[in-house]
This record gives C-alpha cells, sequence and structure tokens, in this order.
C-alpha cells in the first residue's frame, strides 16, 4: 500500500522548542559579555578597575579560549570571555556561557571588528535540553543574547533548529519513536512546506522496494517498515536528492548484538535525523532545487520472520545480495533508497547513515566520515565543514577494494570477511546502488556524543549536517 497527497498543517514539534535565544538589540538593559583573546588581554586588562582585576585574579582569567570569568560591573556583574581569536569567532565559542550563565539578557562588547553570527549557534546550542522525560523539566530562564547584527539572527537560528530537531529525534526512544513515527515527522515537515509525501508500506513495499522489506519484516506490526518520500520545489530546478538511514532500533537480527553495543541503538536512525533536519533548511531557505527526501524507516528486530545470514535477497536495482551478516542492515536499506533516488537523475545526491563501527575506529567520534565520487564535491564539503566548525574526513571510494564484496552465489555480498576498512567496504556496497554518473556524497556520521563539549551536550547529536547544509546553499543558492 502507498499513498501520496500534498499536505498543509501545523509544524513538527521536533526541534521546535527553543526560544529566541539571539534577538536584535534595541539598547535593552543587559549584562556585558567582554570578548578578548590572548593577544588583547594585557591591553584590555589596563581599562579594568581595580575591583574588577582582583576579580580576575581570583579566578586566574587570563583570556585563555573557553575560559570566562564574573567580574562587579556597578550594581551588577559583567562577564569576561576567552575566544580563540577576536577576528574570527567560531560557532562554539560562546556555547559555555550559553549554558552556565544565568539567565537574562547579555550583549558581547565589543560587538566588532568581526561578525558574530557563527557564534550565535553555540551560544543558543549551548542552552539545548532534552528534558521530555524528567519531572523537574527546564525550569531555567532563557540566556538572550543581544545584537546589532540583525541579518545574521534568522540563518543562525535555522540552524539551531535543525541541530535540535536531529538532538531530539536522536534522543527519543525507540519505544516512542519507530517508523511510524518518523512518518509522522515527515508528515508535518511536508505540511509545514506545502510539500508531496509518499508512504510505501506492506504489500507494495515487498515489490518495490524489497531489502527494505526484508529488513524490516520481522519487527512488530506497529513498527513495521515503510518507505517514505517528500518531493518539494519546482520541478525545473535542478534536483537535490538527499536520504538517510533510519533504522528505529538496531538489535543486529539473528546475528544479534551484545547488550553493551544496542544500549544506544536508538540512534541508528540518526542518519534519517540528519536528512530530515538539511530538507528542513532547504524548504525555510526557499532554496532553487527540486528536493527529493527519501527515508527508509525499519526496526530490526527478531522474530519468526528475521531474515537469516546466507540469505539471498533481491533488490530495487536488480542487484542480488548474499546476506553475510544481518547487523549489517542499513547498507541494505540504503541500496533501495539510492536506487529510487537515482531514478530521478538528480544533480547531486548526499546520504546520510550511522553506518559502520570502522569509521568510529578510524575517526573517533566527532568526525564523520565522508565519501565521494567527485574531488570537487569531497572538497566543497571539506572546505565548508571547516568554515563552519563542523568539519568532515574524506574516506576513500577505493576501487581495489571492490572484489571484497563479491559473492559466491549471487551478484554481492553485504558483509565480506575479513573486517578491513569495514567503512570504505560499505560505502562501495552503497556506490552500486547510484546511478552511473551521478555526483553522490555519503557521510558515515556517528549522530551521538559521547562526552560533552561547550554548546554540544552529550546524547544525540549532527553531526556533517552543518558542512551539508553550508556546501549546499553554496552550490544551489
Amino acid at each position: 500500500m502507498s499513498k501520496t497527497h500534498t499536505a498543509s498543517a501545523d509544524p513538527s514539534h521536533y526541534g521546535q522548542n527553543q526560544p529566541d535565544l539571539v534577538q536584535p538589540d534595541r539598547q535593552q538593559a543587559a549584562t556585558p559579555i567582554h570578548l578578548v583573546d590572548k593577544a588583547s588581554y594585557e591591553e584590555w586588562l589596563k581599562g579594568r578597575t581595580p575591583a574588577q582585576r582582583a576579580a580576575l585574579a581570583g579566578q586566574k582569567f587570563k583570556g585563555e579560549a573557553g575560559s570566562h570569568a564574573v567580574i562587579p560591573d556597578g550594581d551588577g556583574f559583567a562577564v569576561a570571555a576567552g575566544v580563540a581569536r577576536l577576528d574570527v569567532l567560531g560557532s562554539w565559542c560562546l556555547g559555555k556561557l550559553g549554558d552556565v550563565l544565568p539567565g537574562g539578557f547579555y550583549r558581547l562588547v565589543p560587538a566588532g571588528p568581526c561578525s558574530a553570527g557563527a557564534a550565535f549557534i553555540g551560544w543558543a546550542l549551548g542552552q539545548y535540553r532534552y528534558d521530555r522525560y524528567r519531572q523537574d523539566g527546564n525550569g531555567e530562564a532563557p540566556r538572550i543574547l543581544l545584537t546589532g547584527e540583525v541579518k545574521a539572527i534568522a540563518p543562525a537560528l535555522a540552524e539551531v533548529g535543525a541541530v535540535a530537531l536531529v538532538r531530539d529525534l536522536v534522543n527519543t526512544p525507540a519505544e516512542h519513536l519507530g517508523p511510524a513515527e518518523l512518518e509522522h515527522e515527515a508528515e508535518m515537515l511536508a505540511k509545514a512546506h506545502r510539500a508531496t509525501i509518499r508512504v510505501t508500506r506492506g504489500e507494495a513495499l515487498e515489490h518495490d522496494f524489497p531489502m527494505v522489506h526484508m529488513v524490516g519484516r520481522a519487527a512488530a506490526r506497529s513498527h513495521s517498515p515503510r518507505m517514505i518520500e517528500i518531493e518539494w520545489g519546482d520541478e525545473k530546478a535542478p534536483r537535490l536528492a538527499i536520504v538517510g538511514k533510519g533504522v528505529c532500533f538496531d538489535s543486529g537480527g539473528l546475528d544479534i548484538k551484545p547488550s553493551s553495543a544496542m544500549l544506544i541503538m536508538k540512534k541508528d536512525m540518526g542518519g534519517a535525523a540528519h536528512a530530515l533536519a538539511l530538507a528542513r533548511l532547504v524548504m525555510e531557505a526557499g532554496l532553487k532545487v527540486r528536493l527529493h527526501l527519501l527515508i527508509p524507516a525499519v526496526e530490526n528486530a527478531v522474530s519468526g520472520g528475521s531474515f537469516r545470514p546466507g540469505d539471498v535477497l533481491r533488490s530495487r536495482a536488480g542487484i542480488s545480495v548474499e546476506i553475510g551478516n544481518t547487523d549489517a542492515e542499513g547498507r541494505l536499506i540504503l541500496g533501495d533508497a539510492l536506487t529510487r533516488a537515482s531514478e530521478g537523475k538528480p544533480d547531486l545526491i548526499l546520504d546520510f547513515a550511522t553506518l559502520t563501527g570502522a569509521a568510529r575506529v578510524a575517526l573517533g567520534p566527532d568526525l564523520p566520515a565522508m565519501f565521494a565520487r567527485t574531488d570537487g564535491t569531497a572538497q566543497a564539503l571539506l572546505d565548508a565543514g571547516l568554515a563552519c566548525d563542523d568539519p568532515v574526513w574524506r574516506l576513500p571510494l577505493y576501487d581495489g577494494y571492490r572484489e571484497w564484496l563479491k559473492s559466491d552465489i549471487a551478484d554481492m555480498n553485504n558483509a565480506p570477511a575479513g573486517g578491513f576498512a569495514g567503512a570504505s567496504v560499505a560505502a562501495l556496497f552503497l556506490d552500486r546502488f547510484v546511478g552511473e554518473g551521478i555526483d553522490w556524497a555519503h557521510f558515515d556520521t556517528f549522530a551521538w556524543r559521547p562526552t560533552p563539549k561547550p554548546g554540544r551536550p552529550k546524547g544525540g547529536d549532527a553531526l556533517g549536517l552543518r558542512a551539508a547544509w553550508a556546501m549546499v546553499r553554496a552550490r544551489f543558492g
């Protein structure tokens, strides 16, 4: 069964609970935040009162990046904040302040010499809380940053909302965020932007997207698999396809994971969360593209209906796949989705997936592994990531490893023995399902932060999203 319709209604509740944490400066009363770096600190210190210098000395503040001190200022207080460079404010330089300062209004001093727009993101995201299940909730008063850079507010807060969307979705347990809830989230996104949504499930899914059906068929009926598609924008505009892995919980299937590895498997739909967030940014900005969003949504469960090691799956592309490991299911559902995306002959396909542990072994939790067919697209993503403090790292689509995907009885094996270059081999598997000559980039992202950093609490997180958005905006804007 499939359904197609154009929607119009309320926006999603995920990623929408952030107040306006950056507002235009209308000369309201506000606590000053003095920005200094190590180069400017001594000169700045000369202008402080004896009481302020004593307070700075007592807190051992020397202008080091990431440090701050509270100093007396008339009847109130001011804040001294160290940044790496006064002329280039990074996205996370105010992340800690957004978290720890008391509620109220604040103003940066000096307001220049550079744009503070990037720093608005860290300020706002430093106040992110996931408190859906906490009885005490978030009783903190917001910290509002005032700025004269009015034009920088909306784009910064759009990125804040997109990151909050990813965090909210990834942090939500699988019991409350299965394939049906992902469909609802896509439905709300489509309705907010009058886009067309198509959902394929049941017998139609088995026929049209057989690998998605096979991976998800063991789940309970309430978590049944489906393919979610949204189309938006001028049909004559350049086509942009965004694909996200939507495994709402991954037990590993019959090749079941140990319990320790299952603890954060609610995050295995992190690719879908990134794809939804990027699509929202594209639509909110009114980018001149024909957008095609695809999310194969499943739960990789264990039951009598589970697919098995040694099974051979047919795919939408007609490629047969032998199952070497049922815990390598993400690449299977993405294979069908990438085939469908390629049928529209897009100018660019971007996919996001929490795909391999090998990428984390190679690059750690902070750096998404990025694979691209063309050097130009790869370099654009690398440059965009560095410019917006959302770095990615390119790994190779090395042709010499394609032979490792061979099967004795089928066209391919989804998880060949050996274990070498796991992230590259998984990307090469996906490459087989992307149409010939199509520009394609793949993000193997963790979507999770195991330890907190300023502006980035422990839990679900967007890694590679803002880099992709900066590149897409530059390419199609």
